[in-house]
């Protein structure tokens, strides 16, 4: 990931005069914090009978037996896993880019069960992603607990809004954080360190000095030393602690995601290496200090996919981007992200969340089997019994997730883009009504769509919609989203007197009618999309029986960051417009 700079933070009357500003345009469009104050238009779709399935050969060919679980933990684009523990209880946090609201946040009490207890970056004074593309935003999180004052820190790099790096404070993750604070430094992908003597550091990824850079991805790795007091790193101490990587000589690129151990006296960075795709993989250094030299270790890479068979079954690829933990039975894991790639090897999910236990029996930790190609199911730890899925415990393998929106509180696997998701949505009798913005999906501003990330490559979405579009400009439905200039739309719009079913691919921006229908909307309509692998298929029923395809299954091209580029996952979303610009033929 290239590095951005990121000029000063307004300070004074110019920072209260830009908040003053920032929240009148999302009054003007719509952004409110109680969706019992959003006004509905007469007309505005109404979405019920939410069903997601996923259908991967791979748990059906791997039936779980006891004490087993499955790989990814967290399936979906969940990347950039970072983890921490207090006590008996785990907090994992992961990148979310322009999704609002940012940086899911889960809990576990034995790193097999984990509960979504919500999102640290929930408020727009936090994240300021209005304005920005679906890749940007805010990524690379780390979390971590410092038990010399009995807090939480997460500590992450915004893309947006000029935030720059920041880092934010909680005493129970599950009760809230601060406000952000803003960070004097540049470079990306921060993590904090707290020693034992209750000193604090800083460390990330950075340029090299000027006139230093010897190649395309070099890179290396700063700390700094941070004041706790004022949350802020101490001017004057920054020190580069990693130049390029394990070998300069062999031009090793990308390192970054850096995360400092301390372990019987001595201190343990551990780096991802390599870049995020096909060359992804994860080194570690050793040092007498948090502040150097580090010294690599000769084993590394301690974790890679990268040297295996292409072609390999059930392939899980580009591991890497890992940070570790002690586990409940007194072993070490590391969390770690990686992808499941479909048949055309096109990523489609996203990259995930992987979890392995790590050998830290010798003086460097090693990932057990990180090095060979991995197995969907691993052993849970002694102790622990597997109930993902039931108990309100986040799902995994192949599973159902239905809704019908009658709870009071929307499920966290829903979320916005760009802005917040009760700005545009509001609970009736009937469903989960979405109050349709001037708003196009392909601009960069927020949406009114209610999205889920893709969590298989071959699932089922099924939602009806009851909505009778008033003009030409009017449409709802279905879209599949890898990024505003690539995507899938599956809406019902009108065209004159008649209402039509239009499925249209937008890809580089360009958008393309597919195929249209007329249809009659006297009652609700069932929409669906199937993917089985590549392949996505979109149809439609009125009696609530038999789906008639429009037109033929479609690439999943556009979907995949192979393509589309980016970082994020396939999104599912249940969007509303009065911008339509898709003309029915």
């Amino acid at each position: 990931m290239k590095r951005i700079e990121f000029g000063s933070a307004p300070q004074g009357k110019t920072r209260v005069r830009i908040l003053c500003v920032l929240v009148a345009l999302f009054s003007l469009i719509g952004v409110s914090g109680n969706s019992q104050n959003v006004k509905m238009p007469k007309n505005a779709p109404v979405f019920s009978n939410s069903v997601y399935e996923g259908h991967d050969k791979v748990y059906q060919d791997n039936p779980l037996k006891p004490g087993e679980f499955y790989n990814p933990i967290i399936q979906g684009a969940y990347p950039d896993p970072a983890i921490t523990r207090k006590g008996g209880d785990y907090y994992m946090v992961h990148s979310s880019f322009a999704i609002f609201p940012g940086v899911p946040i889960f809990h576990s009490k034995d790193l097999v069960n984990w509960t979504q207890i919500g999102h640290v970056l929930d408020r727009v004074s936090q994240l300021n992603v209005h304005d920005t593309g679906i890749s940007q935003g805010v990524y690379a999180p780390d979390i971590e607990y410092n038990p010399n004052n009995d807090t939480f820190y997460m500590i992450v790099t915004a893309f947006a809004g000029g935030a720059g790096n920041i880092v934010v404070k909680s005493k129970d993750p599950a009760k809230g954080w601060s406000e952000p604070f803003k960070l004097n430094f540049g470079g990306i992908d921060p993590s904090l360190f707290f020693d034992d003597n209750g000193k604090a550091y800083v460390v990330h990824n950075d340029a090299p000095d000027k006139g230093k850079e010897l190649y395309e991805g070099h890179r290396v790795i700063k700390v700094w030393d941070y004041d706790l007091e004022k949350d802020q790193v101490i001017a004057g101490t920054d020190k580069i602690i990693v130049d390029g990587g394990v070998d300069l000589s062999k031009r090793p690129i990308w390192i970054e995601a850096p995360h400092i151990y301390k372990k019987n006296g001595r201190y343990y960075l551990m780096c991802a290496e390599g870049g995020t795709g096909g060359n992804h993989s994860e080194v570690v250094f050793v040092s007498d200090s948090p502040r150097g030299p580090f010294t690599p270790a000769p084993n590394n890479p301690i974790l890679s996919q990268r040297h295996l068979n292409p072609n390999r079954p059930h392939k899980v690829d580009w591991a890497g981007h890992a940070d570790l933990v002690e586990g409940p039975d007194g072993k070490h894991y590391g969390v770690f992200l990686g992808i499941r790639p479909n048949e055309k090897n096109r990523v489609n999910i996203g990259r995930e969340t992987f979890i392995l236990p790590v050998d830290w029996s010798g003086e460097f930790p090693v990932f057990v089997n990180g090095l060979i190609p991995m197995e969907p199911k691993l052993k849970t730890p002694d102790g622990v019994v597997n109930k993902t899925g039931k108990e309100g415990f986040f799902p995994n393998g192949n599973f159902t997730f239905a809704d019908n929106f009658t709870s009071k509180k929307l499920d966290y696997r829903w979320v916005g883009l760009r802005g917040p998701r009760e700005a545009f949505i509001s609970q009736t009798k009937k469903g989960l009504q979405i109050n349709p913005f001037p708003v196009n999906i392909k601009e960069v501003k927020p949406t009114s769509t209610l999205f889920l990330r893709q969590q298989h490559n071959s699932f089922s979405y099924t939602t009806t919609l009851d909505y009778k579009p008033a003009s030409e400009k009017d449409l709802a439905g279905i879209v599949l989203l890898q990024s505003e200039k690539f995507h899938y739309l599956f809406g019902l719009t009108r065209k004159g007197k008649d209402a039509y079913l239009v499925l249209e691919r937008t890809e580089k921006g360009t958008s393309n009618l597919i195929a249209s229908q007329k249809i009659d909307i006297k009652k609700p309509i069932q929409l669906r999309v199937k993917a089985e692998g590549d392949a996505y298929q979109f149809s439609y029923s009125t009696d609530g029986k038999t789906f008639v395809d429009l037109g033929v299954p479609v690439s999943g091209d556009i979907l995949s960051t192979n393509v589309a580029g980016g970082f994020t996952g396939t999104l599912i979303g249940l969007y509303a417009t009065s911008a339509n610009d898709i003309q029915p033929q």
